[in-house]
């Protein structure tokens, strides 16, 4: 299975060449397809399954400690010593604060809420522009929350999916993530005698698809408009990405590579009308991690005078806490005053931006090109 798995991997390098010719051919059937309501999954014998790959997050409060205990007892993620005792010990400790965290954001996680609805209007524009692999049907796949990926999976294979597409959320890969994801559908399979029933293929990452970086450029035009027009042009984007511990980098992981090539792309399609900087955020425990970190860069910024910033959440494809707590309440709110800023607001996340969810189904129709070329199974 993992054999499989690499192969669809390397299929990707062809799928990216063919995201461009395949969006100018079916641009117009896929906005048409998107303009009608999407139709109901249920009740619906799939042909084609799109597995939706994320971490997750907890949708109540009484979720907060599961999460958390998945979270760190995931040695892909992070490795801790005598993890099976220390991760537990931090998870209950961590609880209370993540409760208190949540508690301030509505209660729970939006992840899968928007995950369901750009998931929705992806099959709805896969029927449209792959007929033959239709009909299609999207499966969340959660690392840390249900529905979990093997609990994804399960649901697969009983509905009798033939062809399977393993679609990362993460644009950027990184080995702590979609790696994770990967290697769960890997144990998922490894841990049973019969071979997989659905053929498998891979999108591991997609940071620079142009429709991914149209939204973002979209969303931070749309917010430099709301600062006053005598400081629109003074304004610093802050390109913000979950931080990696140092040790993880250090191994080769791509991940600051790839944030930095989807922020490269944004500021081209911006014409690099603002000033700039790519920063790093969520940084846990004492050990070194990739930065700068993004509280310490606002802050530099406003001792320099620098006090209208607009922050960009890069590697994320939805709202969740670390958008609407760290970046809203923790910075914007509660650092932005401590520092005086003038105006700081954030870009809107790309959540059920229809442009957005136009993004997915040429890559993903790519992949079908691809595996009718190279069978993987």
């Amino acid at each position: 299975m993992m054999a499989a798995l690499g192969s669809a991997g390397r299929l990707i390098q062809f799928a990216r060449s063919s995201v461009s010719l395949s969006l100018r051919r079916r641009s117009t059937a896929a906005a048409a397809a998107f303009a009608q309501t999407p139709d109901t999954q249920e009740n619906r014998k799939p042909k084609t399954g799109i597995l939706m790959l994320n971490m997750g997050g907890p949708e109540k409060l009484e979720d907060v400690h599961d999460f958390l205990l998945r979270l760190f007892m995931d040695t892909d993620l992070m490795k801790l010593p005598v993890q099976n005792k220390l991760g537990p010990f931090i998870a209950k400790r961590r609880t209370p604060k993540i409760q208190e965290q949540y508690s301030k954001i509505g209660g729970g996680s939006p992840i899968k809420h928007w995950t369901s609805m750009q998931g929705e209007g992806m099959v709805k524009l896969l029927d449209e522009m792959s007929p033959e692999t239709a009909p299609h049907k999207f499966y969340i796949g959660f690392r840390y929350v249900h529905p979990l990926t093997e609990e994804a999976i399960e649901e697969m294979e009983k509905d009798g999916v033939e062809r399977a597409v393993a679609f990362t959320q993460y644009p950027q890969y990184s080995c702590s993530t979609t790696g994770s994801s990967l290697n769960a559908i890997y144990r998922y399979y490894s841990n049973r005698a019969d071979r997989p029933k659905m053929r498998w293929s891979v999108i591991d990452r997609w940071p620079t698809h142009p429709l991914l970086v149209e939204c973002f450029a979209e969303h931070i035009r749309n917010e430099l408009l709301k600062f006053p027009e005598d400081k629109r042009d003074d304004v610093v984007i802050l390109f913000s990405a979950h931080s990696l511990p140092m040790a993880v980098v250090n191994r080769g992981d791509p991940y600051p590579q790839e944030v930095g090539a989807t922020v490269q792309r944004v500021m081209e399609r911006l014409g690099h009308c603002n000033p700039y900087r790519l920063v790093w955020q969520s940084r846990v425990g004492p050990m070194p991690w990739l930065g700068p970190q993004t509280d310490e860069v606002i802050k530099g910024l406003c001792e320099r005078g620098k006090k209208n910033l607009l922050l960009v959440p890069i590697a994320f494809t939805s709202d969740h806490i670390e958008t609407l707590h760290e970046l809203d309440i923790e910075y914007r709110q509660v650092l932005g005053e401590e520092c005086g800023v003038e105006n700081i607001r954030r870009a809107e996340s790309l959540n059920g931006n229809p442009l957005f969810m136009k993004a997915t189904p040429p890559a993903v129709s790519c992949v079908f090109v691809c595996v009718r070329v190279h069978r993987v199974y």
